[in-house]
């Protein structure tokens, strides 16, 4: 088990950054993939980024590749996504997830999810 609390949403202006972090409970942290996700009003679940157990692996969606960087700390329990140039189109909220095994963009094959936290893009 695993429990997720994700923090640093907020109101930004367009070309603007935010760092969002997630903090994970439990003393197994590096044994999960863990991924960042978001849902805009009206819309479905979205991958945005993962990352593997031990950090080597991520991926992106083709939509911030290049601005956003997902990032962790292992001695922290602590995973991040760094996302610069923010766009409008960013506006949603953003939730982090965990799961045992390859760090795969799916969000419905995580098993953790955090509350989630709000990024609004103002133009």
């Amino acid at each position: 088990q695993v429990q997720l609390v994700e923090s640093g949403g907020g109101l930004v202006q367009a070309g603007g950054s935010l760092r969002l972090s997630c903090a994970a409970s439990g003393r197994t942290f590096s044994s999960y993939a863990m991924g960042w996700f978001r849902q805009a009003p009206g819309k479905e679940r979205e991958f945005v980024a993962v990352i593997s157990g031990n950090g080597a692996n991520t991926n992106y969606a083709n939509s911030v590749k290049g601005r956003f960087t997902i990032s962790r700390d292992n001695a922290k329990n602590t995973v991040y996504l760094q996302m610069n140039s923010l766009k409008p189109e960013d506006t949603a909220v953003y939730y982090c997830a965990a799961r045992i095994g390859l760090a795969i963009s799916t969000w419905y094959s995580y098993n953790y999810w955090g509350q989630g936290t709000q990024v609004t893009v103002s133009s």
